[in-house]
Formats: C-alpha cells, structure tokens, sequence
C-alpha cells in the first residue's frame, strides 16, 4: 500500500474497488492499512481529499521528534529530581553514624542478656580484660560457663587479671578455675574488703552492676568513666595478695580476715552487714564473732566493741586473735 501511494497516490482516481483489485485486499483490509500508515506518519490527507504518500525521515521528524523532546524532558526531571533527593544523603550519612555509633552507657535489664553482651566482649577482646568479682566463692555453673571462654582468650594472647576476696580462697569449685585460668597465664590476687563487681575488655568498654538489680548491668564505652574504672582497679590490685592455694598462705589470708572483721565490728557494723562485705556467710561471720568475743572476754557485742576500740586507740596494748 506504500509502495502504491509513492507510485501512484490515493484519491478519488483509484477508489477502493481498484485498490482491491490491484494490492488483492478485502476492502475492509484497505481501509485498515490506510488508516495504519496515516497513524504511523507515511500517508499524509492533502486538501483535496487525496492521500500521499510521505518520505521516512519526515515521519520520523514528526512522530518520533515530539517522543524523543518528551524523553529529554524526562531526563531533565529524572536529573532534577535525583539531585533533589540525594541532596538529602549528608542529612541521612550523619543520622546514619550517629545510630552506628555505640551508645556511652547501655542498661541491660535481663541476665541472658548480659551473659551474651559479656561472652561477645570477651571473645572479640585482643589485648586485656580486668576482672573484679567481690562475694567470696563463686557459683560452680557460672565458673563452668566462664572458664572455655577465658581459657580462648588466653589462648589468644590476651592478658587477664582477676581480683577476688580473700573468702574465695575457701572454695574448692574456684580454687580449681583459677588454677586452670593462672596455667593459661592470668594472674588472680584477693582482697579482704569488699569492692564493686565489673569487668573491662581492651580498657574501652566496661561492664559494671546495677545497684538493686542483680540481674541487670550497665555497658559502659564513655573513655573517661573505663579510664576512672580502671585507675580503681588498678589501685586495688596493688593492694591485693596473690592468690596460691597453699595452706601456710590460707592461714594468712585467714589472720587478714580476722582484722578485717574486727575493723568493721569496731565501725558497729551489723553481723549481715560484715558477712555481705567480706563475702562470707552470716553463719561463719557470727561464728568468728563469738570467738572474737570469747577471747576478749565481752559480754556484749558493745562491750567487745569498745575493747576492740581501745586496742585501736593504743596498739601497744593490742593482742592479736588468732581464730
């Protein structure tokens, strides 16, 4: 039908039932056709009701040239509009770190939950971790789950210290983990008073107590509190005794024990009070007690406070007490 419009044209000269005869189509198939390359752009309706036919490259200027000014525009807009949006990214990078970026102090409110936070710490520590446990013997199901993962970061080079109290010294369950931890290298020393529970990995992050919630802990990662932590840890263990299991060293950590007891029943402290801050049992802090009392002959605790008092006030008149 093109190649005819070129050669010949379409008017009135050649109606359709020439057209029919000539290209060899229905008429309804004529009229299609012609319709079609009126769409496409290649047949043109002139004034006098005739149809050319018109070259490619004219159909392709004007059918092609508005779709192709529609796509520039719509580059332009995509452009635009890209601009527009990643305009925003410093806004989101910032928003972004500021998410990223741990927080200074985390409360973790569930023991699960600090168990996990503490075994994550200690597996990705490379340099250090600090250890201060107060509260005498520890439990065997906590020493259990401890002592793979210390024993792995000793494995790995990194340097362990652990403090306890003197009372820790009579429990087998962790006389036998710091055996196992001081053959991997760490280095355990006690205390006779008490002092706060918390552990440092690589001096940046700390894990501290929360006061009134046994089961909970505090992250802490501010550099100027771990510093602060570690300075006191730092000054207790220059103070602390290193940890044998020796018998000979036992009876002084014993005699240590005893002045610490007298020390605080001389502050008139409670029985509760002495045994929750020595780490020892009610029982045995009242038993000491009673032996105290019976060697100074009290008949009170007030009374044997104040004798202890006197012995404070002049040590020349001191007895030592051996229980």
């Amino acid at each position: 039908m093109y190649g005819y419009a070129l050669s010949r044209g379409i008017g009135q000269g050649n109606c359709v039932a020439e057209l029919t005869k000539v290209l060899g189509l229905h008429a309804a198939d004529i009229e299609s056709t012609i319709q079609q390359l009126l769409k496409m752009g290649l047949l043109r309706e002139l004034p006098n009701q005739e149809i050319a036919a018109v070259p490619p490259e004219e159909a392709v200027s004007r059918l092609v040239g508005p779709l192709e000014r529609e796509v520039r525009a719509r580059r332009t807009r995509i452009e635009e509009t890209r601009s527009l949006l990643m305009s925003f990214l410093p806004v989101f990078e910032v928003s972004l770190a500021a998410r990223q970026q741990p927080r200074p102090f985390e409360l973790l409110e569930e023991l699960s939950v600090v168990r996990a936070a503490i075994a994550e710490l200690a597996a990705a520590a490379q340099e250090e971790i600090l250890t201060a446990q107060p509260g005498g013997a520890r439990q065997e199901s906590i020493l259990e789950e401890a002592a793979p993962r210390d024993e792995a970061a000793l494995a790995r080079g990194v340097r362990m210290r652990i403090l306890y109290q003197h009372t820790a010294r009579f429990s087998l369950g962790t006389t036998a983990y710091v055996e196992r931890a001081q053959n991997g290298g760490a280095q355990v020393r006690t205390l006779d008073d008490y002092f706060p529970r918390f552990l440092i990995f690589d001096r940046k992050t700390a894990v501290l107590t929360v006061l009134g919630h046994p089961q909970a802990a505090l992250l802490v990662r501010e550099p100027n509190v771990v510093a602060f932590m570690i300075e006191m840890y730092e000054r207790m263990w220059l103070t602390g005794d290193p940890y044998t299991a020796d018998h000979g060293r036992r009876s002084e950590i014993s005699d240590d024990l005893k002045q610490a007891i007298v020390r605080l029943l001389v502050k008139g402290m409670t029985d509760a009070s002495i045994a929750t801050r020595l780490g020892m049992s009610v029982r045995t802090c009242r038993r000491h007690i009673a032996d105290l009392m019976t060697e100074l002959g009290a008949q009170s605790r007030f009374q044997a406070g104040h004798l202890l008092a006197a012995r404070e006030t002049n040590p020349e008149s001191r007895v030592e007490c051996d229980l």
